[in-house]
């Protein structure tokens, strides 16, 4: 397979070793953006995932009487695997191994200079969590010993992140309001409009809900890929609506 940039092969080095901690986790985020180029849209939703991360971190280091978790662990541990999701995808698609439909539409436009920023980072956006964000849920349950139910401490700890991350994204939309190659991008009511109808918070809820329905399918593997199929062609409608070029 050809790489798409000249240092692909260096991102892929870079994904050798999946991460086991949060620190890991934002030294290869930290990696990648300085691998990558301003002309490269892996760079900006993977510089938006690296300041939701960070986030996520300050958060899962406060105490429970200073705004932190009543389950920190069950947070960290969810952060890590699911950035996993994200770090496999991107280096299968790098190394030309499969690649689910959502994510692949975004690595394949990476270089459409046509594209503003903030719509690559918010298709990766709608795949890590539209798709992914589920089957980590799933992963890191089952290694716990939970089960993802509504009115746990885990959901409690995972809605209360819903604040901070709608914050960035926000300010991100602002941020990344320019080309690929950083000139300004035109008032466009569909972008804009598109931009405005994705909430991360019903994301995030309806990956819980998913994730609940692929706990009670565990049993059944043909279901749960049939499932997760569904989730990946859902993802990838949003994800092609994110990505029309801006006139």
């Amino acid at each position: 397979m050809f790489p798409m940039f000249p240092y692909d092969p260096q991102l892929l080095a870079t994904l050798a070793s999946p991460p086991n901690s949060i620190p890991d986790v934002l030294a290869a985020m930290e990696a990648i953006d300085g691998l990558t180029t301003d002309g490269d849209g892996l760079k900006w939703f993977n510089w938006l995932y690296w300041q939701v991360t960070q986030a996520v971190e300050a958060r899962v280091a406060q105490s429970a009487g200073e705004g932190g978790f009543a389950d920190p662990a069950f947070l960290a541990a969810l952060d890590v695997q699911f950035a996993r999701l994200y770090f496999s995808a991107l280096g299968n698609s790098l190394s030309g191994g499969s690649v689910p439909d959502c994510w692949q539409a975004f690595f394949s436009r990476r270089g459409e200079v046509a594209l503003g920023r903030i719509q690559f980072a918010m298709a990766g956006i709608n795949a890590h969590i539209n798709h992914d964000l589920a089957m980590a849920l799933v992963a890191i349950c089952g290694q716990l010993g939970l089960a993802p139910q509504h009115g746990t401490a885990q959901y409690a700890d995972y809605t209360a992140l819903n604040s901070t991350l709608d914050s960035l994204i926000e300010q991100a939309k602002t941020t990344l309001h320019v080309r690929l190659l950083g000139d300004a991008l035109p008032a466009v009511s569909s972008l804009e409009d598109a931009l405005a109808a994705w909430s991360v918070a019903a994301a995030r809820e309806a990956a819980w809900n998913n994730a609940e329905l692929l706990w009670h399918l565990r049993p059944e593997p043909a279901l749960t890929a049939a499932f997760l199929d569904t989730l990946d062609g859902l993802a990838s409608v949003v994800g092609q609506a994110l990505l029309i070029p801006v006139p």
